[in-house]
């Protein structure tokens, strides 16, 4: 990707997030991220959350005890995630595109992604599965939520076929689960059809 496509693309997501046309940003916990962190596979540590928005899901981590490194290509969301986030939580925001990314600091022990790979694979899923390469170690444990091909309106998220996300994780995860969920609109409302996808990372490889 040219240096002027990855302007674009950063372009897109602040003017999104500046006219407030994020039906994503719900400001509602994610129910998946609760129900997981629920069933004690992992309770503490250091998480990563990856294009974290205006960061309700980073907060939700601290909250429960993680040390949190929070990401988003746009830095009109970062700033409206700091703007609510308390200095108390010290949260790390970064500003970055997961696509091409060497982050500064250690590998993680829980990743979570609601909605971010769905947008990027249609991109550069290699620069992305480089990114998560050098944010992962073997035994990390991830949360994956993406758009479920199964859905039938088209004015939901970016969707993915089970057999895609195998096939593109195959290679560095194993698979734990991958089920049928429901994303939260505003208002408590049902939203449209995903996946939530069980991973703990597996490679080991250098690039």
């Amino acid at each position: 990707m040219s240096a002027d496509d990855q302007q674009a693309y950063v372009a897109r997501w602040d003017a999104r997030y500046s006219s407030g046309d994020t039906p994503w940003d719900t400001g509602l916990v994610s129910r998946e991220l609760v129900k997981f962190l629920d069933r004690g596979i992992i309770a503490d540590g250091h998480a990563v959350d990856l294009g974290c928005g205006t960061g309700t899901n980073a907060r939700e981590l601290r909250r429960r005890g993680f040390q949190v490194s929070a990401v988003d290509c746009s830095a009109v969301a970062l700033e409206q995630a700091r703007m609510v986030t308390n200095p108390s939580e010290d949260i790390q925001y970064f500003d970055a595109d997961v696509r091409n990314w060497i982050p500064p600091f250690p590998p993680c022990d829980f990743l979570f992604d609601r909605g971010c790979y769905h947008c990027v694979r249609r991109t550069n899923l290699a620069g992305f599965l480089n990114t998560l390469q050098r944010i992962a170690r073997p035994g990390t444990q991830i949360l994956l939520l993406a758009g479920n091909d199964r859905e039938i309106t088209e004015n939901g998220p970016p969707t993915v076929s089970e057999a895609q996300i195998r096939d593109d994780f195959a290679d560095v995860c194993d698979v734990m689960s991958i089920e049928e969920f429901h994303f939260e609109d505003a208002g408590v409302v049902q939203g449209p059809l995903g996946w939530s996808c069980h991973f703990v990372w597996r490679s080991s490889s250098s690039e």
